[in-house]
């Protein structure tokens, strides 16, 4: 009885344990399964339908193979609880309108292409017409000036389409032949010609009545548009002005000379090693591009000249001999610079040298932006420089065509960047609010504001202005408002505002904590909001946008009005995650600031085990490095790296502290911070993560000798240069799929930031871990997918190499045959994790 007894009091001092409910245990198998089925797909690709009654997006949540297009319907313009998500028939996907596509003035139709056909939708009667139904491919479609017409590409021409008549003219007829050399009016044969008209008549006489003749044939004749001969360059972007006088487009002659890397791909369905085409490397031969206009009336051909654009001979200050020899570079408080890499090579006194001829830089030309105003005549041309330092925005005027009026010019001695800004041949946000009137955005006070012009006066207006940035600009279907996206309430949130064309007051529609992505209805009267936070993905919200100046509470500040009423109006429309996702009580990690070395402030989420009693802290931490560089994650949303999110929920339940920023170079924080890490990364980008470690062992009881780093692609690339550079802070890293030398990366990206390597030796040499492999002390995993076609597999085996010849042993490579760049397979990812925190958990 005794023992019973003891048994029994036992057993009820267990009973309130028993009674609390066990948060299940995190393994890497079950984090890092196929997401469909265990996470669940968040909704996408938001679009409404035409008539504003019908919401459609693509979801999953059959966990079937790929997502599938979704409807939900709305009854009276309202959501009932009724109408819950219904699977779209391939019937009636085929009939959808685009997003796309194009309005006339009056809203009343759209024009569109789809399946390399052309339709017309008659928004009040809801009837669409086919207008083409051909072999080839039409696309690119807008009304013509007057409305009566549709302009359209087909085999890079441009051709109208008469919506009375359905005549079809054809506008441009350009050939990818060399044009036919014409005799030299110096030549022999052609003094041979003209004497021999001048000493018969008969020859004359017979020559006259020829071309009259001709003539006569070519006046019965439609008109037909000159042949422009392309020579082998091709046509981009043809358009017809308003006022139907000219028509622009580009011509690009492919580079020459330019070698693309192969990557052989191992394990392949034929059981031979197959090639898969590569990119070229940084610093490659570029392609060239000329812009050009026909004049319609003349018949004729020109180009213009951009020779004239302030400042197109300009070099960057890097090619100035006092910039090449300038002090050096440092990490963590040492130079990392020696005295021979100060030293101006021979290459860079030669280039130096060559400063001193004012040659044109060439240039990338973006699509023209015409005023929609009827028979208008004025268009936005988007001229931006290769070297990306430079930026213009031009007027053109069809009544003085090959001339071009500066509008405004950005440079930046780094490169011309920032959300709304463009590159390439993109005109990031550039439209019309009226007949004189332009948008766009620039980062000339330091953060992408939205600035409006008077393109005749030139007249600027900047309408927003503040330490956040525009991210996003849609113009109402009016013209007289506004709907931004910003980060002005704090960098790591997202809201949606309303303001007027003319800049003043913003009101706030949305003031969730988190991001909130919207789209609106084509009428404007609602919005579909995805909306997530830091432990709750991406869900889909309906809510009302409230009228200027109607019904909803308003509170006023000098510098927004915030609708405090608005969430109370949203509706859920979906639940995306599965139930065996949400038993588990994810961390909505704390987002704190952390003082960097210059006094700067870095952004950064940490998750800690203090803030779990059942979890004690160990003294570990690891540090997570985002990819992509220009790029945002500590953040109050939803991630992309949502696998590493729950990989560090993980770390957590077993003690560690998990620590991610955003250093320098990230996205969110305006120009200065974009281009810190201009000519050197590896510099201020990794001294942010030094300065990170720092704080959290003076701050959160971190052993400094028991810190781990870890990212993929950028963050590989930093975690190797932290294992390299500064090896007594780091004792342990994972760098995935790394950039081991920027010499081999592209050439968009890394041209931006470090110039190319023959014109800036220095700045490659300092910021590529191959230099750097020799001071290795810590242990070190390196995981890469050889069929990486983006940062090549071959990075991580010349860095093999090299390790190899400097007698290194604390290391590892981990290679995945099936893996490009992001990985697919889950036992790629269960793999490459197990490798993570079997590094971590043995050498911290």
């Amino acid at each position: 009885m005794k023992h019973i007894f003891v048994s029994l009091l036992l057993l009820v001092g267990a009973l309130p344990a028993l009674a609390q409910p066990s948060k299940p245990a995190l393994t890497v198998e079950t984090i890092m399964q196929d997401p469909r089925q265990w996470v669940g797909t968040s909704p996408s690709g938001v679009f409404w339908s035409d008539d504003s009654k019908t919401i459609y997006f693509s979801w999953n949540p059959d966990k079937a193979l790929g997502d599938s297009l979704y409807k939900i319907t709305l009854v009276n313009g309202n959501y009932v609880s009724s109408a819950k998500p219904v699977k779209v028939s391939v019937a009636e996907r085929r009939t959808l309108t685009p997003n796309d596509a194009v309005y006339n003035r009056a809203r009343t139709m759209r024009v569109y292409d789809k399946y390399g056909d052309l339709f017309l939708l008659d928004r009040q009667t809801g009837k669409v017409r086919t207008l083409t139904s051909t072999v080839d491919r039409e696309s690119n479609p807008v009304f013509s000036s007057d409305e009566k017409a549709i302009l359209f590409t087909r085999s890079s021409n441009l051709y109208r389409l008469d919506l009375a008549s359905g005549l079809t003219e054809q506008l441009t007829n350009f050939d990818p032949g060399a044009k036919r050399p014409t005799p030299n009016s110096n030549s022999q044969e052609s003094w041979l010609k003209r004497d021999q008209l001048a000493l018969f008549d008969v020859l004359r006489q017979r020559k006259a009545k020829r071309d009259e003749a001709e003539r006569d044939t070519k006046a019965e004749q439609p008109r037909r548009p000159k042949t422009i001969y392309t020579e082998g360059k091709s046509v981009m972007n043809p358009s017809l002005s308003p006022d139907g006088r000219v028509v622009t487009f580009a011509l690009m002659k492919a580079a020459t000379g330019a070698k693309s890397t192969i990557v052989p791909s191992f394990v392949t369905e034929s059981g031979f090693t197959e090639d898969l085409p590569g990119r070229t490397k940084v610093g490659a031969p570029l392609s060239a591009v000329e812009f050009m206009v026909y004049d319609v009336a003349r018949d004729t051909a020109l180009a213009v000249s951009l020779a004239n654009l302030p400042g197109i001979t300009d070099k960057p200050d890097y090619l100035m001999p006092t910039a090449v020899t300038s002090g050096s570079a440092t990490v963590a408080g040492r130079s990392t610079v020696s005295a021979a890499e100060k030293t101006p090579t021979d290459t860079t006194k030669k280039l130096a040298a060559d400063l001193k001829k004012a040659a044109n830089r060439p240039v990338f030309v973006g699509a023209p932006v015409w005023t929609d105003a009827p028979n208008g005549r004025y268009a936005i041309i988007a001229v931006r420089a290769i070297d990306n330092k430079d930026r213009w925005l031009m007027l053109l005027d069809t009544e003085k065509p090959t001339t071009l009026k500066l509008l405004d010019r950005q440079r930046d001695e780094a490169w011309v960047g920032g959300p709304g800004i463009g590159g390439g041949f993109s005109s990031g946000t550039l439209g019309w609010l009226d007949d004189q009137t332009i948008y766009f955005q620039s980062e000339t006070d330091g953060y992408s504001h939205l600035y409006s012009m008077n393109v005749l006066t030139g007249q600027r207006t900047q309408l927003t202005k503040g330490r956040f940035e525009v991210q996003q600009v849609v113009l109402s279907a009016d013209k007289k408002m506004f709907y931004l996206t910003t980060n002005e309430v704090h960098p790591g949130e997202q809201h949606f505002y309303r303001m007027a064309v003319t800049g003043g007051q913003r009101t706030q529609l949305t003031t969730m904590t988190g991001a909130s992505d919207a789209t609106l209805s084509p009428d404007e009267s609602q919005m579909v909001v995805r909306y997530s936070t830091g432990n709750k993905p991406w869900e889909l919200f309906l809510m009302s946008n409230p009228t200027v100046g109607g019904s909803p509470k308003k509170t006023t500040s000098a510098r927004k009005t915030v609708v405090s009423n608005v969430p109370g109006n949203s509706v859920q429309l979906t639940t995306s995650t599965t139930d065996a996702f949400r038993t588990y009580p994810w961390r909505d990690a704390e987002v704190v600031t952390i003082p960097a070395r210059d006094g700067q402030p870095i952004y950064a989420r940490i998750y800690k085990p203090a803030t779990d009693a059942s979890v004690k802290a160990n003294g570990k931490a690891v540090i997570f490095v985002h990819g992509a560089g220009y790029l945002q994650n500590a953040h109050k949303w939803w991630s992309q790296y949502f696998r590493e999110y729950m990989f560090h929920n993980l770390l957590v339940d077993k003690g560690y502290t998990v620590l991610d920023i955003d250093y320098r170079g990230s996205a969110g924080y305006g120009r200065n911070w974009r281009t810190g890490i201009y000519r050197f990364m590896g510099g201020k980008d990794l001294t942010d993560h030094v300065d990170a470690a720092d704080w959290l062992v003076k701050n959160h009881g971190v052993d400094a000798k028991r810190i781990g780093i870890y990212g993929g692609s950028y963050g590989g690339f930093i975690t190797l240069m932290g294992m390299f550079t500064t090896p007594d802070v780091f004792k342990a890293g994972a760098a995935l799929r790394p950039v081991t030398d920027w010499a081999a990366y592209n050439h968009g990206y890394t041209s931006n930031i470090l110039n190319e390597p023959y014109s800036d030796t220095l700045a490659y040499r300092r910021s590529s871990p191959i230099y750097h492999a020799a001071g290795l002390k810590g242990h070190l995993l390196i995981c890469h997918g050889m069929v990486d076609v983006n940062v090549h597999f071959q990075d991580a085996v010349r860095l093999t190499q090299r390790l190899i010849e400097l007698k290194k042993e604390n290391w590892e490579l981990a290679p995945y045959p099936v893996e490009d760049h992001g990985f697919v397979e889950p036992t790629s990812w269960m793999d490459e994790y197990k490798r993570i925190l079997k590094l971590f958990e043995e050498r911290l």
